[in-house]
């Protein structure tokens, strides 16, 4: 490996735990605090526990992530962001510990919530989404693998993360939570398609089937297309209830340069502002929807 292993830094640590995938965390919870207020349920605590569990899910999900691949081989040759196992900075055991630290963060955070709210049925859920993010890419065959992977994200970043946000606090979900689930759903499924995207030609060398393997490369571009369309037509949907909702179609706006790259046909390194942009224009969607969601309430 190219350098002495065991020799990463707080910085490569930090660029290893993919901080510019924290949006897909942050995202679903405000959008789910939005439905929560308009049923006139909102907590605080609540909403903050709900975040840190998602927060150390999805930190956990991308230790995983690095330690399985690169166990494997399969980020030997990357054109993304560091993965530590792969470039042989760190330990594969050290990142294994940091993705089980990670995820066991999220479980007892998520006991705790459970616990004080009483809604003892979300634990099945909580556990499906531990269980989820190790066997993405972990496990003797790992679903990330055999192009289930947009799948996984759309129901546990979309369906499951939003919908918990509001049920734990309301005991109940609404049309308005079921819109924004889905439209997290769709958002947080085409950061990942862009990302499968960009890693099309190194995912098929080491044998990934990714969806968007599957599909090729015109296939997955228009797929993409079709995931940022999704929370913009949810929005004109919930505005004849909601009218203060309407504003989220500004995020957009950011949407537009990773749109440009992905039908303009960005390929490997041109690709990575993508799935930035990507969720950018998913927090400014959830931060709008939230707001008329609340205002409206």
């Amino acid at each position: 490996m190219g350098r002495m292993i065991a020799m990463a830094t707080v910085t490569e640590w930090i660029e290893g735990a993919r901080p510019r995938t924290l949006p897909n965390a942050v995202a679903p919870v405000l959008a789910g605090v939005g439905a929560a207020a308009q049923l006139g349920a909102f907590s605080w605590w609540q909403s903050l526990l709900a975040l840190l569990v998602a927060l150390a899910l999805i930190v956990g999900v991308n230790f995983a992530n690095d330690y399985s691949d690169g166990i494997r081989g399969t980020d030997t040759e990357r054109v993304g962001p560091l993965r530590l196992v792969g470039s042989g900075v760190a330990r594969p055991r050290a990142v294994l510990t940091a993705a089980l630290v990670s995820l066991g963060v999220a479980g007892v955070l998520g006991l705790t919530l459970v616990a004080a709210t009483g809604r003892w049925w979300l634990l099945a859920g909580g556990a499906a989404c531990l269980a989820g993010a190790w066997f993405y890419t972990g496990g003797r065959r790992p679903y990330g693998y055999a192009g289930l992977g947009e799948i996984a994200v759309f129901v546990f970043f979309g369906l499951a993360a939003v919908l918990g946000t509001v049920y734990v606090q309301a005991g109940t979900v609404s049309w308005a939570a079921l819109g924004g689930a889905v439209a997290i759903g769709s958002f947080s499924t085409a950061v990942l398609t862009a990302n499968n995207l960009r890693d099309i030609p190194t995912d098929t060398t080491s044998g990934k089937r990714t969806l968007a393997v599957r599909l090729g490369d015109a296939g997955t571009r228009r797929l993409y297309l079709g995931l940022a369309l999704v929370p913009f037509l949810i929005t004109v949907a919930l505005a004849p209830a909601f009218p203060l909702v309407l504003p989220a179609l500004l995020a957009a706006v950011p949407l537009l340069k990773p749109v440009r790259a992905v039908t303009g046909g960005a390929t490997g390194p041109g690709l990575i502002p993508a799935l930035r942009d990507t969720g950018m224009a998913m927090l400014a969607w959830s931060v709008l929807t939230a707001l008329g969601l609340v205002l409206a309430g």
